[in-house]
Order: structure tokens, then sequence, then C-alpha cells
């Protein structure tokens, strides 16, 4: 078709298909995204590959969004997101006919990439993103007093961690382990911490020099 021959074309197809993928994992539509996405991805490869060449980019292409995944739901790091954005773009890149083609369709996958976080603005969000350490909290409510206020007595007192915070890991106080999770940051082994807040069981720190 004349009009696959048109270079900004896979901007329009990479585009829409990664918002709506990358769309589907993030809030929940029953796999409508997913079918749309998919077959704006599918155009997309098939305007331009043989089968054999298609079905490989497909999969590097799916493999990335699987990464990015499993990093969002198991990993938490970015490293695997990292390499799985890596993926799709490579896809798309070397897929497109020629040079200027294939930009166009690195920008339509980032730009539908990050597109796609306008959809939480407006559908319900996937569970499985939710985060399930830290989860349950002992309140004072719910009669755990004695074990929260030996909690609360760790507000201000220093340690170290025992495992990399990602933000969720493990910490040591007077020789007592703890789960802990850190300030919105990265805290790495064996790094000097503080407890600055607790909520029932649930331990919040923040890095502090090491002396």
């Amino acid at each position: 078709m004349e009009i696959f021959s048109l270079d900004w074309i896979g901007f329009i197809l990479t585009g829409l298909g990664t918002l709506f993928l990358i769309g589907e994992l993030l809030v929940n539509m029953r796999g409508l995204f997913g079918i749309i996405g998919m077959g704006f991805i599918i155009v997309f490869f098939a305007a331009y590959l043989e089968t054999g060449s298609f079905i490989i980019m497909l999969i590097i292409y799916l493999a990335g969004i699987l990464l990015i995944m499993i990093d969002g739901k198991v990993v938490n790091d970015g490293t695997l997101a990292t390499i799985g954005a890596s993926c799709m773009l490579l896809a798309v890149a070397l897929a497109a006919p020629n040079i200027f083609a294939g930009l166009y369709a690195v920008v339509g996958v980032l730009i539908g990439g990050f597109s796609s976080i306008l959809f939480l603005k407006v559908f319900k969000r996937r569970e499985m993103w939710s985060k399930i350490t830290l989860k349950d909290q002992l309140t004072k409510e719910k009669g755990y007093n004695s074990m929260n206020e030996s909690y609360e007595a760790l507000v201000g007192q220093q340690g170290t961690t025992l495992s990399d915070l990602r933000p969720v890991g493990n910490i040591r106080i007077d020789n007592r382990n703890y789960s802990a999770v850190s300030n919105a940051e990265w805290i790495p082994k064996n790094s000097s911490i503080q407890v600055i807040h607790v909520d029932g069981t649930k331990i919040l720190v923040q890095k502090t020099e090491d002396e």
C-alpha cells in the first residue's frame, strides 16, 4: 500500500500500538487495549518485514514489554525496564525501511509509552501493580499496643541496612532485624540509616552520612 511508503506512518503505528499495550498493563481494560495495541504493532512489522523477520522483531518487541512488566511487578529497580524499553526501540528501528522512518518509529514508541500514563487518570488502575509488602499494619485500634510501642521507640534511632532497600528491605538496629521501607530512594546494602517515622509496624527510614 502506498501509505506505508510514507516515513511518518511508522510514528502513528508504533505510537498507538505502544500506547495501548502499555496502557493494558497499567489499567484494567479486560484485554481490549491489548488487542488494539497488538493490531497496530502487527500492521507495522508486517508492512515492512518478511515473515521470518516479522516474527523475530515482534518477539523482541513483546519481550521488551514483558521485561517492563516484570520489573514493575517483581524487581522494581528499573534495570529490566530499561532493557525492555531498549528492545522495543531496537525492534521498531530495525524494522523500518530507512533511517528517517526508523526515527519516526522510535519517537512513536517513546511518546506512546509515556502517554499511556494518562490512562491512569481515566480508568481503574490494574491491581497487579499494587504493592503487597508492608501492606498489613498492626495499629493501636487493632489492639497491638505493646508491639506498636516498641516500634515507635525506634523513631530517631540509627542502624544499618542488611539488604538493598528498593524501596523495601531489611535493616538492623541494636542487634535486632526489622523490615523497613526507604523514603522514596534506593539505599544500598551496608548503608547507615535513621528511622524517621513508624506507622504500626511499617518502619520508614532515610540514609544518613557514614561517620
